[in-house]
């Protein structure tokens, strides 16, 4: 695009070379073929030191995209040879109109300075600064639209305690085995708060559901509950908080008998008018040779069991008196946590002597399930900064032009009392134009697909007027920025030097 405009912006200047070449004999053929050769030539040439850009960015965008690409052209001939076409079919497509647009010139009217129309040529570059800004308005407006969804899903309060959370797999025997004794020495130690073992924990998987449904009610209408097994001290080790009854407790020898806590939602959806309704109601759930009955003894708070791409859904806890359990969590209540995953080490170790030592942390697991957001996140970030860079380096080389072909112009009007401002504003008023017609344009296509998007969270934030207000100043302050610049060398030219005939 940026060669199409510049190409034609500086038309005037190739005018008399073409039209010496026609004098002598050269055919509009032979004018289009020079043209695109020299278009495909710097596409060439500009191939070849991609190649050199790209090796070098290479690490960045691996780290950016959280993948492992490496760059081998010779391995790869076939890659090779379609990235050369297309640099090659890039070149003659930017190089197809203005080659067309020059060679059409006529002989006299070029040697006599006299290039012809320009409506189309005009209307064409500003069509293309159009076109660049929607791309540039529109990615500027997703970023930001985003970052603050990501900061959205970071920050939320999820109902459950994520920070500081160490949590320990118990995927092997010898693991499970162990788990009595080291959750008594985390609950003697002082800098652990509380722990907790579960078969699951908000954030992972959780594949085990009961179709439960109410003692009073027939088994079609039923509540898919998805289900957990905890030992006493798993709730409160997350901090998740009780509406209604209260928690298994080892001073209630009943809790081993088939005794469930249900949350806000599960309690909705049985049909119960509030969590305190559900307290000693009986749940059934039927297998085909068994049926089930489980106890309502508490309602605890709705808490995001999954990421906040999912709905909250019905969940239900039963008690796991064996040492069973997949993993055991521990609230740790220090700030330094190296000494404390040291002395866990130490006494994995002994407990468990021949497994390595395994642990990650509540919060980071959880965040693991928006890889792909965050890669969407720095990879339109990245975009956004080129895709204006691109503009903004057309933007430039146009409006330095425009500045070229006005001087005696500016000159003129320096003389009759014009200001620095008043000339800066008239040159760059012309692009400003396009610009905020890009962003018209682009402001409702970004809105749509921004809030597609956002459609795939469950939790999400409302698309603000105010997004689309600050995405428009950001693109208009950075091609005024862009723009000025060569307004404001030619507004302070000497009018004595721009009135000069050559």
């Amino acid at each position: 695009v940026n060669f199409m405009n510049l190409s034609t912006a500086r038309s005037a200047r190739r005018a008399n070379e073409v039209g010496v070449r026609k004098a002598v004999g050269a055919t509009r053929f032979h004018l289009v073929g020079q043209f695109l050769g020299e278009s495909m030539l710097i596409a060439a040439v500009s191939f070849v030191i991609a190649l050199g850009l790209a090796a070098l960015a290479l690490p960045l965008f691996n780290e950016l995209a959280e993948r492992h690409m490496h760059l081998s052209l010779p391995d790869s001939p076939g890659i090779a040879a379609g990235l050369l076409g297309l640099a090659l079919l890039t070149g003659f497509l930017a190089g197809v109109y203005p080659a067309f647009y020059l060679s059409s010139f006529r002989p006299v009217a070029m040697l006599k300075g006299k290039t012809g129309p320009r409506f189309s040529a005009a209307l064409l570059r500003k069509g293309l600064v159009v076109f660049q800004f929607v791309i540039s308005a529109g990615l500027i407006l997703a970023s930001l639209v985003i970052d603050r969804q990501m900061h959205y899903v970071q920050s939320k309060d999820l109902g459950f305690y994520k920070e500081q959370q160490i949590v320990l797999p118990l995927l092997s025997q010898a693991a499970q085995s162990a788990y009595e004794p080291l959750k008594a020495e985390l609950d003697r130690d002082s800098r652990v708060a509380k722990a907790g073992a579960s078969l699951y924990y908000p954030g992972i998987m959780n594949p085990s559901d009961m179709s439960l449904f109410r003692e009073d009610r027939s088994k079609e209408q039923y509540a898919i509950t998805r289900m957990n097994w905890v030992d006493y001290d798993f709730l409160p080790a997350l901090g998740i908080e009780v509406v209604a009854g209260r928690m298994f407790s080892i001073d209630f020898p009943s809790d081993t008998l088939d005794r469930i806590i249900l949350n806000e939602t599960a309690v909705a959806k049985l049909g119960y008018g509030s969590p305190d309704e559900a307290l000693g109601k009986i749940v059934r759930f039927s297998w085909p040779e068994r049926e089930f009955r489980f106890e309502v003894i508490g309602v605890v708070r709705d808490f995001h069991f999954e990421d906040l791409h999912e709905a909250i859904e019905p969940y239900g806890f039963l008690l796991n008196t064996s040492s069973q359990h997949n993993y055991l969590i521990a609230r740790a209540n220090t700030g330094d946590m190296q000494p404390l995953l040291a002395d866990l080490a130490a006494l994995w170790q002994k407990l468990v002597p021949g497994e390595p030592f395994e642990y990650t942390f509540l919060d980071q697991d959880f965040q693991k399930n928006y890889k792909n957001d965050r890669q969407m996140a720095a990879l339109v970030g990245s975009f956004t900064g080129i895709a204006i860079v691109i503009s903004c380096l057309g933007l430039f080389g146009l409006a330095a032009f425009a500045a070229e072909r006005r001087t005696k112009e500016i000159g003129i009007r320096k003389v009759l009392g014009a200001s620095v401002a008043g000339i800066t504003g008239m040159l760059a008023g012309d692009f400003l134009r396009l610009v905020l017609i890009a962003i018209v344009i682009a402001s409702p296509l970004a809105w749509w697909v921004m809030d597609r998007w956002l459609q795939d969270f469950a939790y999400r934030i409302e698309l603000q007027w105010w997004m689309v207000a600050l995405s428009g100043i950001i693109a208009i302050v950075i091609a005024f920025l862009t723009v000025s610049v060569q307004s404001i060398k030619a507004a302070l030219t000497n009018p004595v030097n721009s009135l000069k005939t050559e």
